[in-house]
Parts: C-alpha cells; structure tokens; sequence
C-alpha cells in the first residue's frame, strides 16, 4: 500500500512545475483589489488631512500658497 502511494506521489510531483499563469493573474488580481479597496477607504481620510495641512501654512505664511 506504501508503495502504492509512494509512486502516486512521485508521478503528481513531476508533472505540477509550478505556479501557472492562472494562478499569478489570480494573485495580481487579488492584490489590485486590495489597493482599490485600501485608496478607497482612506483616500477622503488623506485628503483631508492634506487640506488640513496646507490650510494651516497659507494662514501662518505671508504669502498665499495654493494647494
């Protein structure tokens, strides 16, 4: 019965070389997913705070910056 297995799995070893083309467009789909969802979710939180920032230089500057 081991050996059984034995030449099973030295039979699915040989033939499987590697990740296929499938499976990286898999992962790079997965992966642009999560950079939309992440600029998605924080990209009014950013915006923000960069609004916030350069508000605060124009009122302490003497001359007018443009954002």
């Amino acid at each position: 019965m081991l050996d059984i297995f034995r030449s099973f799995s030295r039979s699915r070893r040989n033939t499987e070389d590697g990740a296929s083309a499938v499976e990286y467009g898999l992962l790079v789909a997965g992966i642009a997913a999560l950079i939309v969802a992440i600029v998605f979710l924080f990209g009014g939180v950013i915006k923000n705070s960069f609004s916030k920032t350069c508000g605060a230089i124009s009122s302490k500057g003497s001359a007018s910056a443009t954002c």
